[in-house]
């Protein structure tokens, strides 16, 4: 339950949550630019098609795959296999979807897509509900095109799918794989529901190397993980087949969704609306790639932590709801290797070491989002300090509304509030001060997530919670010189971030404020 401080929250925090003009890079709409997108898409679908006719005629990795039930064959006589999409919510470049394409033409039986749709997830407000569902739109149009029904069920998948499968003569369910504990708690129910006969298959669609591949372990740093991934991206970092225009057709046709509905009936805070730079969907997160490709990508090496340059790929939203394939994009920026360097190294240093990075954790430790979750030198050295004075109180509320006498940290505020998203350093600058400013590591730890995956469109994700897990409780890090509160976890300061970058054109931007700090008695 959520305590009264989260309670007074959501009753009087009502912030603006549209952006007023564009901060980030929304790709020009102009028809010279629509003709390169065009081509651009075209390009990458022939692609798939000289990879293979079929994902038949495609010599698929089995690594990629986990069986999670007892039975491993499918039933003969069974009238058709379900994708259960979760995680990866897109059609093309999906190796789960490319698996239960290739059970369903192997069966010779209908192919039918699955999304479990639940009323709440975790702090999730109607933003990230609207980029999930009208992204799930375009998604459902595609699979229709391809002669393969789309289904969108209410409830989680251990709730909706047992009875639809057995209803529908259902002989295997193909599910994509998230590391987090409330995908997890959904396999799981499946798994002791489904029916005994019926195969339950797991495919590592959002990772290029799959985690439980990549290591058996949870991983120290991304010095430890990075010669294991690297080291295998020869084998799995491939073109992918095309998904095909099914040949089989189902029996009976998909019940009628009501889209808006979907959205409108979610329980979550409406008051944080859509964004408005980034469009949900494959297309439009092709659009970004390219604007990336062309514009941005140039300057990754060196301006990605300038938080006022135009230097991101911004692609995290699509990636977190899996509606464009990381390894789609690794491939992409891999062809500018000998041109930009420098650069392309960084971003797939970003882009896949340290977001399998976090998946690893997230897999491993069961207390991913919990100061136990932390190495033993943090908790110590956290508890140690656990009682040092505190320059600054600040409640949720305040956080949540920008109000503190930092313009740095609440201008990084309002953009998270306003745009759905935070530049990538100041997340970390933005996460310790949390760290200074709240009476407990506990408190910080359970502010920064709230913050984050309320109004983040990336939120409730493992790359976030393991970015508020290194900013206040030093995983994947080390321990440095002793400070108060902060103890040996690493310390950032307003000081620093003038050093790295304008400090006020950022502010100039954002219109932080400072805020006279009144003491509570």
């Amino acid at each position: 339950m959520r305590n009264s401080a989260f309670k007074l929250l959501l009753t009087q925090t009502r912030m603006a949550s549209s952006a007023k003009k564009l901060k980030l890079s929304a790709p020009s709409t102009s028809s010279e630019n629509k003709t390169k997108i065009d081509d651009f898409m075209n390009q990458i679908q022939k692609r798939r098609e000289e990879t293979a006719e079929s994902i038949l005629k495609f010599n698929f990795n089995k690594k990629r795959v986990r069986i999670i039930s007892q039975e491993q064959m499918v039933a003969d006589g069974c009238e058709g296999i379900v994708y259960w999409m979760s995680r990866d919510s897109r059609v093309q470049d999906n190796w789960a979807f490319l698996f239960a394409q290739k059970l369903a033409l192997k069966n010779e039986v209908p192919l039918h897509v699955c999304f479990c749709l639940i009323a709440k997830y975790l702090d999730a407000s109607v933003r990230q509900f609207h980029f999930l569902i009208k992204g799930l739109e375009k998604v459902a149009a595609e699979c229709k095109k391809l002669n393969i029904s789309f289904h969108l069920l209410e409830g989680s998948g251990a709730e909706a799918l047992p009875q639809w499968i057995i209803d529908h003569k259902i002989g295997a369910v193909v599910c994509d794989f998230n590391p987090l504990r409330v995908p997890m708690s959904w396999l799981d129910g499946a798994k002791k529901k489904f029916k005994k006969n019926v195969p339950l298959i797991q495919v590592d669609a959002h990772n290029v190397v799959p985690c439980w591949v990549a290591s058996d372990k949870q991983e120290y740093s991304a010095r430890t993980i990075r010669n294991k991934i690297n080291s295998k991206l020869d084998e799995y970092l491939t073109e992918f087949p095309p998904v095909i225009k099914h040949p089989y057709t189902s029996k009976f046709e998909p019940e009628p969704i009501d889209w808006d509905e979907a959205i409108e009936s979610r329980e979550a805070d409406k008051s944080v609306g859509p964004i408005e730079w980034a469009a949900p969907g494959y297309d439009n997160a092709v659009k970004v790639l390219k604007s990336f490709l062309d514009t941005r990508l140039k300057v990754f090496a060196t301006k990605r932590n300038d938080p006022t340059q135009d230097a991101l790929s911004n692609l995290s939203p699509w990636f977190h709801f899996g509606q464009i394939s990381v390894q789609r994009v690794a491939l992409c920026v891999q062809e500018y290797k000998k041109k930009y360097t420098e650069s392309v190294n960084a971003y797939l240093e970003e882009s896949i070491v340290r977001r399998e990075l976090a998946d690893n954790f997230c897999f491993y430790c069961e207390n991913y989002d919990s100061i136990k979750g932390a190495s033993a030198w943090a908790q110590k050295t956290l508890d140690d300090h656990r009682k040092d004075k505190r320059p600054y109180i600040y409640t949720l509320e305040q956080l949540s509304k920008a109000q503190t006498h930092d313009d740095l940290w609440n201008s990084a505020q309002i953009q998270l509030v306003k745009e759905g998203k935070m530049h990538g350093f100041l997340r970390m600058y933005w996460c310790k001060k949390i760290l200074e400013w709240t009476p407990s590591p506990e408190d910080a730890l359970k502010y920064a997530i709230y913050l984050n995956d309320h109004y983040s469109v990336d939120g409730r994700d493992p790359s976030g919670y393991v970015g508020c897990m290194w900013s206040i409780c030093g995983i994947h890090d080390q321990g440095w010189a002793e400070r108060a509160v902060f103890g040996k976890i690493r310390y950032m300061n307003y000081e620093g971030c003038k050093r790295k970058f304008s400090v006020p054109a950022f502010v100039a931007r954002y219109g932080g404020k400072v805020h006279k700090y009144v003491a509570k008695k």
